[in-house]
């Protein structure tokens, strides 16, 4: 009996029912252990002042080495890229959706504008169907212009800033439903979700926008599974639901991470996926302000490199990035 840990959220108890079942689809019988992170009993702190690194895995990864499960299922994205001395990876499930949404609020309500929700809505998404222009929103001093939406992410923060320079941010903390509850008692206009988080569990609003212009943090949407170093029937037996393209394309995108961290909370974004037999890869730095952003889009030929998460890296070091991520080591 394989036994998986797992966070206590609806979410978390989701994604490792899948590992469960999954394991059981070869026949291997595995059992559910409910484990309480520190990111779970905080909800209050934005996660950048908590330390966001392991802030949703140490729980688990200290009941990993002391033996009380075998393995822990986690939303990648949470995961630090130097996982702790005597745990692997032992898993990388086939990805769900990448995107960010913006979810509305429905109870939001304009005063006075001559503008409608429709308008709103595709000039968030990026389309052309709004009649204000971008360039006329910026300048704008009406409640367009000091809409407020709510994240604790440093990289959607930054993102939006970049995109929307007059907008408030605001703090959200809690699991996806706690968040959609704060959502609907507030007079913010939306508030950013991961699409596979709402939608893996059935909870995602009609009223949500996808944000086709917002790179993923690294590795969004894919499910990680962790085991003790050495645990040889373990990692066999998880190594039968590894998705390789999907392990390929996050480990692309966490060796980008990895080469820019810096040792500072950066808005980094990353994304890898295969097209047309080449791997086309994605990434961005921002200032947490947004007003500076440095991207990259680069193709590579896997005949050709196999590092290309460090390639992409280099690549927009040279672009640029290297500055703002000193400036933001320096705490300027």
């Amino acid at each position: 009996m394989i036994r998986i840990g797992t966070r206590e959220s609806q979410l978390a108890l989701w994604q490792a029912t899948q590992v469960k079942n999954l394991l059981e689809n070869f026949g291997v019988p595995a059992s559910l252990t409910p484990i309480r992170s520190d990111g779970d009993v905080d909800l209050v702190t934005p996660l950048y002042a908590m330390g966001v690194q392991g802030v949703f895995t140490r729980a688990l990864d200290i009941a990993l080495l002391n033996n009380q499960i075998d393995i822990a299922v986690h939303s990648m994205k949470d995961v630090p890229v130097q996982l702790p001395e005597g745990i692997v990876e032992a898993a990388v499930l086939e990805r769900a959706s990448y995107k960010d949404i913006l979810v509305l609020n429905e109870n939001w309500k304009a005063s006075g504008a001559d503008y409608s929700l429709e308008d709103l809505k595709h000039l968030i998404a990026g389309d052309e169907k709004s009649e204000i222009s971008s360039d006329s929103y910026r300048d704008q001093k009406s409640e367009i212009s000091n809409l407020i939406i709510a994240t604790s992410s440093v990289r959607r923060k930054a993102q939006w800033l970049n995109r929307f320079p007059n907008h408030t941010i605001e703090n959200i903390r809690g699991n996806v439903n706690t968040r959609l509850r704060k959502l609907s008692e507030s007079n913010w206009f939306g508030a950013i979700f991961a699409a596979a988080g709402l939608e893996r569990i059935g909870l995602r609003p009609a009223n949500s926008i996808d944000l086709d212009w917002m790179l993923p943090a690294p590795a969004q949407g894919a499910i990680m599974v962790t085991a003790r170093k050495g645990d040889g029937s373990v990692l066999r037996a998880c190594n039968r639901i590894n998705h390789l393209q999907t392990a390929f394309c996050v480990k692309t995108e966490r060796e980008f991470l990895s080469e820019l961290m810096g040792g500072c909370s950066t808005p980094i974004s990353a994304l890898a996926a295969f097209e047309n037999d080449q791997l086309r890869f994605r990434g961005s730095v921002v200032s947490p302000d947004g007003t500076e952003k440095i991207e990259v889009n680069e193709w590579y030929r896997l005949d050709e490199t196999r590092t290309p998460g460090t390639q992409a890296a280099q690549s927009i070091l040279e672009k640029g990035a290297k500055a703002v991520l000193s400036k933001m080591n320096d705490g300027r």
